[in-house]
């Protein structure tokens, strides 16, 4: 079996009780079939607490104010305390590790959600690498997997990720190129062409393809004063999202009524406001073109190959850019109420807690995808728009 990390994974230290936010609340936490089985046969002392903190109908484990019912009042964890490490659900014992799995392929990604996962990925001034090593251990054989496809993807996903780390360009062109050349893949999948995505990957890594984005970026410049109906329109999504966090909606509520409250005018005023002036007390404009790509390279490396199980390889593309569109809009919000300053915390907390929003409800990520097909709010030339502004 293979197993793929980038190359900061194994630099995460779980700060326990000194997390800003522990994933022990806010979200119920599924005990997995070998847990459950394991905590039925607890003999002891911890046996009677244990059975009477557990839904055993749902097989989660009970919350008392939104907070895991084994989170003591130090934010640690009393079934590790208890019982010790062994005793962990898979949940527990993996998260922040989130995995994608292939045939003859694991894919281990450190989650967005954590904030010192978050401070990792977003922090790394480098270009991420990814490593592949072999160990022996049991593989699943997957029904229909089709190789042919996912070898296509792989490359795909490589030659995007070039794209992405080629610090020589605007990440705006960038962004603009992946989204691009994903849509072009897209029709090669969906005619069943997948020995012509080498014609793809080839076209888009010439100079030409490059000229031919930053010509789009001096053309999608003159409209940019639409970009903020746009936006508007993109934000509400989350009206038709799984709500996890009670808090979620206020935050987005005000996020929006800082940047769409008032006229149609101070909309693009505070945006070239805020991308001329990002970074001036805190260095970030050196590294706001870093965060971006960063956000990009995670949410491709996490979700694109999962196309090989649904063929819809646009809609993770699509995940990348929109979220990655998002989390500036929120970092522009909280800039703007921030007296015009943006630190690195800002920025990390925001992905963060979009990422716990979105990324940890199966059912928001499904419906993002219907989203992203059905919606001409996120049809190529509005991303562009967005993207490019």
């Amino acid at each position: 079996m293979q197993y793929t990390i980038p190359h900061y994974f194994k630099k995460f230290k779980c700060t326990a009780s000194a997390c800003p936010d522990t994933c022990c609340a806010g979200w119920e936490i599924v005990i997995d079939e070998k847990s459950v089985k394991k905590y039925k046969k607890v003999k002891g002392s911890f046996r009677n607490r244990l059975h009477n903190s557990i839904d055993w109908k749902n097989t989660v484990f009970k919350q008392y104010r939104r907070r895991c019912e084994f989170l003591n009042d130090e934010n640690l964890c009393d079934i590790y305390k208890e019982a010790g490490p062994a005793m962990l659900c898979k949940t527990c014992r993996t998260y922040p590790r989130h995995v994608e799995e292939y045939e003859g392929l694991r894919e281990i990604s450190l989650s967005l959600s954590c904030p010192p996962c978050a401070e990792l990925i977003l922090g790394c001034k480098e270009k991420i690498r990814f490593l592949t090593m072999e160990k022996e251990s049991s593989q699943e054989e997957y029904e229909d997997f089709d190789f042919l496809l996912f070898t296509k993807l792989m490359d795909a996903r490589d030659s995007i990720i070039r794209i992405l780390q080629n610090r020589n360009l605007d990440y705006t062109v960038r962004m603009a190129m992946v989204l691009a050349f994903s849509h072009d893949l897209q029709s090669r999948i969906d005619r069943n062409q997948l020995f012509t995505i080498e014609e793809v990957i080839n076209r888009y890594q010439g100079e030409k393809a490059i000229s031919f984005f930053q010509n789009k970026q001096t053309e999608y410049k003159k409209l940019a004063n639409e970009r903020g109906i746009t936006m508007k329109n993109m934000f509400h999504i989350f009206d038709q999202l799984e709500i996890l966090r009670k808090d979620w909606p206020e935050f987005i509520e005000s996020i929006q009524d800082s940047l769409f409250a008032r006229d149609e005018s101070a909309y693009p005023y505070n945006r070239r406001l805020f991308l001329e002036s990002i970074g001036y007390q805190s260095d970030t404009r050196d590294d706001w073109s870093c965060w971006c790509e960063q956000l990009m390279v995670y949410f491709i490396f996490t979700y694109f190959s999962g196309a090989v199980y649904d063929r819809e390889a646009y809609s993770k593309m699509k995940l990348a850019v929109v979220s990655t569109l998002l989390i500036q809009e929120m970092a522009q919000a909280l800039w703007q109420s921030r007296i015009k300053k943006l630190e690195f915390s800002d920025f990390t907390r925001t992905a963060q807690r979009y990422s716990r929003e979105i990324e940890h409800s199966d059912l928001n990520l499904n419906r993002l995808e219907e989203i992203f097909t059905e919606d001409e709010t996120f049809d190529l030339e509005n991303l562009l728009l967005c993207i490019f502004n």
